[in-house]
């Protein structure tokens, strides 16, 4: 069979690094082993009813046997709008500043290829979600992560970028609250954001994936509501994670309208439209009730609380996140993050993902889903008291 090359750009993109960690996982499990999955970040809850009626009913409809209007239909783009200002009181208009995905996924890989030329600069923060380093090569764009510690929130500090840096960066990527570390956006923190693109000139993509959960009683803010915003950036949003629709792919963008423009221009190149009738359930999903959506925080937090509290008791003293479904844990001392997975792996039959994977910056962290029943967080806590690894940490070379 003849072997035939890949482009050189695609040659030049990193592979998947959690590729290794699941090839690791794999091994453990076909040796029957039982393996207690805290790497994974797909939602475990099934969609609920109303939205699974709402598409039943949808596929029969004629309007939904062709194909989709360009940029998403009507109803849904309504519904996306009342649903903005009901929920963060910001007001949209559906033609000009609201476009539909196929996930948000798609939009992320779009947005270098839809505003940035060869050679400019995308801001993200490091540690962050690797899609955001990946995507820029697309445009032959490149990458500056913006250090984000514990001490500062994980929020970026913009005075810290070098003024080498800020000549050639023309999109800020943001995620809150975030993954990995489960970080909350403050009023201050988008003020300040808004304030750095204005006198930058630097667009502003925020990435609201995981906006229905904040903890202990704090709600995520939409960076729209921040004043000024929608004139300097967009927001994405994503069905997977509030509604628990990870495999009905559908997610949109909303904000500036120039920003939408390119965005829906590419998105028309490049892709296909939503399925109508994903569409249709979509549009259940944020004009119904939200009862589900509240359940599901509070399961996530009882789950953050359980994992938390469990893990202290057995002498690791990790930090509780302020939102996400996502802990971003400390290593103990003596290991990186890779070391501390592989023996998590290897030793407490617990899995969860090497901060390493999501930039420089997280080397020293473990990424924790809060994806499993609560007596699977105990018994994982269970675990790796019994195994020893946190007193028999490895000297580091």
């Amino acid at each position: 069979m003849t072997d035939f090359h890949a482009s050189r750009l695609l040659q030049a993109m990193p592979g998947n690094y959690f590729a290794d960690i699941d090839r690791k996982i794999d091994k453990v499990v076909r040796n029957g082993i039982d393996l207690i999955h805290l790497e994974k970040g797909s939602p475990d809850q099934p969609t609920p009813d109303a939205i699974v009626r709402a598409m039943d009913q949808a596929t029969r409809l004629p309007e939904n046997q062709g194909y989709p209007p360009y940029g998403g239909k009507d109803n849904l783009k309504e519904a996306i709008a009342e649903f903005y200002k009901r929920e963060y009181g910001v007001k949209l208009n559906p033609e000009t500043e609201i476009t539909i995905f196929a996930g948000a996924t798609v939009a992320i890989a779009a947005l270098p290829q839809a505003l940035l030329n060869p050679g400019d600069i995308l801001l993200t923060t490091d540690p962050g979600y690797p899609m955001y380093y990946i995507c820029p090569m697309l445009a032959y764009a490149k990458v500056y992560g913006m250090p984000i510690r514990a001490e500062n929130g994980f929020l970026p500090d913009y005075q810290a970028v070098p003024k080498s840096v800020l000549d050639h960066s023309r999109l800020l990527m943001l995620n809150y609250p975030n993954n990995p570390t489960g970080a909350v956006a403050t009023q201050q923190f988008f003020a300040d954001t808004v304030r750095f693109s204005r006198e930058h000139e630097i667009p502003v993509v925020h990435d609201l994936a995981y906006g229905a959960f904040g903890f202990d009683g704090n709600r995520p803010l939409s960076f729209l509501q921040t004043p000024g915003a929608k004139e300097q950036g967009i927001e994405l949003y994503t069905f997977s994670k509030t509604y628990n629709m990870a495999g009905w792919r559908l997610g949109f963008a909303v904000g500036n309208a120039s920003l939408i423009r390119s965005l829906s221009k590419f998105h028309d190149l490049a892709h296909s439209d939503v399925f109508g009738a994903v569409q249709d359930a979509g549009a259940e999903a944020l004009r119904g009730s939200q009862k589900s959506v509240r359940e599901l925080c509070a399961l996530y937090e009882k789950r953050r609380d359980v994992l938390v509290k469990s893990l202290r008791t057995i002498g690791w003293p990790v930090d509780a996140p302020k939102g996400s479904f996502f802990c971003w844990f400390k290593v103990p001392d003596g290991y990186t993050s890779e070391t501390f997975v592989d023996a998590l792996i290897e030793r407490a039959h617990v899995a969860m993902a090497p901060g390493i994977g999501f930039g420089q910056n997280g080397d020293q962290y473990v990424r924790a889903g809060l994806l499993e029943p609560e007596d699977r967080l105990r018994e994982a806590a269970e675990r790796i008291k019994a195994s020893g690894i946190l007193q028999m940490a490895p000297t580091r070379e």
